[in-house]
């Protein structure tokens, strides 16, 4: 299986700090070079109209870079950029692709990661061979770095040594693959992403055979229901609305731009604030709910496609939130994987009408949601998402769903998922080591 470890380093010193900024530095000022060549090419500019993307001269690049870098750094920022655009390229025939519908937004070329007046973003990679970590109650990591670079601070250390703060979710690995490091600028933190691959033994065995059902929605970012009668709700109001805020504050910044600039540092900063602040509380919520699913012994989960859904339910704003703030296939991504862990599968299928039918009478035409409640002349009344996804549940699985308990709420508040007041049990304290932070499991020491 291919997982992530993902964690805070701290530089031992004021000195590596400088290092390590000038690395991630370095490798930020190379990526843009080659892009830069790479984008002119592209839209035939600048002198080089005719000549492919393929055509830029990126070992003369790496050349400039690798006294700094070390050449195997250079070289691996080189290949990063090569794959960011052969991604690009592949959505692109994706999306203009009519029978694929994986792709539902024009994508763009390979972004700079910011420019020398308002500041680079320092972000950087480190070839799999060129780094090494060790787990235990000293952690540490070790990277090469250039002899320029060295020599730039007084340093006759070959290799930068940083502090790990944390545990690792796989700390046993049969391989590693490249490092990536950036600075986060939210909680002014080093942080780096170790992609590793382990044994399949790795993963839990489910429990039992019950089966649950997700309902993705606009407001409540994941309503559930098990065969086990239990179900789940995930406010994502407040989630939104700071994302919205956030949105708007871009947008104002924007429209400041003196003529032919289309984006600052301070925007570039909000870009990444939001999309971190959102993919922290994804993570979390996939934790959560997964914990609580392996609880009840559920081994399949049915998540809805959102196609059907947008095609009939379509709005400026649901399409925003679906498609921007909630990152549908990212989500889909990152519960897949996380389910991985504990033997669970989810399949996705059609969810379309689940939040119409009534499931006392089964009528579609003549419910009426407001809000969420689901009502019906029958005389049905009931949360609408929770209904849908109990619906949902029924549609796709042969086995009898037990009477539904009273459900459990949560909101986020930041850090955690934490249940509201007038659920059935009160908040719960929970700590977990991949979605929130560490103080201990630090190293110490001098490189040698």
């Amino acid at each position: 299986m291919k997982r992530t470890n993902t964690f805070a380093v701290r530089p031992l010193t004021d000195d590596g700090e400088q290092v390590l900024r000038d690395l991630l530095d370095a490798s930020a000022a190379l990526w843009n070079e080659i892009n830069y060549q790479r984008l002119m090419r592209y839209n035939d500019e600048d002198g080089f109209e005719g000549e492919d993307v393929w055509d830029a001269d990126t070992g003369a690049l790496e050349g400039k870079y690798k006294g700094v870098l070390g050449a195997s750094t250079a070289q691996t920022v080189r290949r990063a950029n090569t794959e960011a655009w052969r991604g690009f390229f592949e959505n692109k025939k994706a999306y203009h692709d009519e029978s694929n519908t994986s792709v539902t937004e024009h994508p763009e070329p390979p972004g700079f990661r910011g420019n020398e007046d308002d500041g680079r973003v320092l972000k950087g990679v480190v070839r799999k061979d060129a780094y090494t970590v060790e787990w235990g109650d000293r952690s540490r990591l070790e990277m090469v770095v250039g002899k320029e670079l060295r020599d730039r601070h007084n340093s006759p250390k070959s290799r930068l040594r940083l502090e790990i703060v944390g545990d690792p979710n796989w700390p046993d690995y049969e391989d590693q693959s490249r490092l990536e490091l950036w600075y986060d600028e939210t909680d002014c933190t080093f942080r780096a992403s170790q992609p590793v691959t382990v044994s399949d033994d790795a993963r839990d065995t489910p429990l039992a055979s019950e089966t649950a059902a997700l309902d993705i929605g606009a407001n409540n970012l994941v309503a559930c229901t098990t065969t086990t009668g239990e179900q789940y709700l995930y406010d994502g109001r407040e989630l939104f609305q700071r994302f919205r805020e956030t949105t708007r504050e871009i947008a104002r910044l924007q429209s400041k731009l003196r003529e032919g600039r289309y984006s600052s540092e301070r925007i570039r900063r909000l870009y990444r604030k939001r999309t971190r602040r959102r993919d922290h509380a994804q993570e979390a919520l996939c934790r959560d709910l997964l914990e609580r699913l392996y609880g009840e012994g559920v081994d399949t989960v049915y998540i809805g496609g959102l196609t059907d859904v947008l095609e009939t339910h379509w709005s400026v704003e649901t399409n925003a939130k679906t498609h921007n703030f909630w990152a549908f296939k990212r989500f889909t991504e990152r519960l897949v994987c996380t389910a991985e862990e504990y033997g669970i599968s989810v399949e996705v299928r059609s969810e379309a009408w689940t939040s119409q039918e009534c499931p006392q009478c089964g009528s579609a035409d003549r419910t009426t949601r407001h809000q969420d409640t689901l009502t019906c002349p029958c005389g049905f009344e009931g949360h609408a998402d929770l209904t849908a996804s109990e619906t949902f549940l029924t549609r796709h699985t042969e086995k009898a769903v037990r009477p539904m308990a009273r459900p459990v709420r949560f909101q986020w508040d930041s850090h955690e998922w934490l249940e509201i007041s007038h659920s059935h049990r009160p908040k719960e304290q929970r700590t977990d080591p991949s979605t929130v932070h560490h103080n201990g499991n630090v190293a110490s020491g001098e490189s040698a």
